[in-house]
């Protein structure tokens, strides 16, 4: 083999191994040491490792699968375009939500975690996308933790989420989530079977401590409610 050859031969070697899956989301992916697996969806503006640390805190345990948005607004990393603020792209939102579930699916084989055992985790953005999910992919997700989101789109046909449980952390002061859209997200998920814990707190669109405290604390519920049989 020549010199070029050996060359584009070691190029092709670490590009392989750096490359993303099929659907190519780059992410993170931090092997935990019990059954269960957080999927964490960033905020605009955010990366595959902004939520780490978030998902550290809810459940220490837990394996952690953290992909970056692929579209980008001025720059900035998101999970599907939107028109104007609050106005979302809907036809851009369905594709990005079902390739985002491809992902989710080939990770799935990858790193062999359990499918029954997957809750998102997001903020913003994420949370939205994650909403999302819940909505248009139903099945795939088994609960969901959503900072600060609103209904994203609506459904046709409504989904089946019978088993599904969904902790939404809203601020009555969030310039980015009116109480209207929230109420709505949290009245559609209950009406597809969902069972929805709706917390309220007096903040805005930041992720507060408090927030955070609540949803570690619903997510360890949740965990020992659910946990399987030994």
């Amino acid at each position: 083999m020549g010199q070029r050859s050996a060359l584009e031969a070691n190029r092709q070697y670490h590009a392989a191994m750096s490359s993303p899956p099929p659907s190519e989301f780059v992410h993170v992916h931090v092997p935990g040491t019990r059954p269960l697996t957080l999927l964490l969806l960033h905020g605009t503006g955010g990366n595959e490792h902004d939520l780490i640390p978030l998902g550290r805190i809810l459940a220490p345990e837990a394996s952690l699968l953290s992909p970056r948005g692929k579209v980008l607004e001025n720059g900035m990393p998101r999970y599907f375009r939107r028109l104007a603020e609050g106005v979302f792209d809907l036809e851009d939102l369905r594709v990005r939500t079902h390739e985002l579930a491809e992902f989710v699916a080939q990770a799935r084989e990858l790193y062999g975690f359990d499918p029954r055992r997957l809750v998102a985790v997001g903020f913003s953005n994420g949370a939205n996308t994650a909403a999302s999910l819940l909505l248009l992919e139903p099945g795939l997700l088994r609960a969901a933790v959503l900072f600060r989101a609103v209904m994203p789109i609506e459904p046709e046909p409504p989904p089946a989420l019978d088993g599904v449980a969904v902790f939404v952390s809203a601020g009555r002061r969030d310039p980015f989530a009116p109480d209207e859209r929230v109420e709505r997200l949290a009245t559609v998920l209950t009406e597809a079977g969902a069972e929805v814990t709706l917390r309220w707190d007096e903040g805005g669109h930041e992720l507060a401590p408090d927030s955070v405290t609540a949803a570690k604390e619903w997510l360890a519920r949740w965990r020992e409610r659910t946990a399987p049989a030994r």
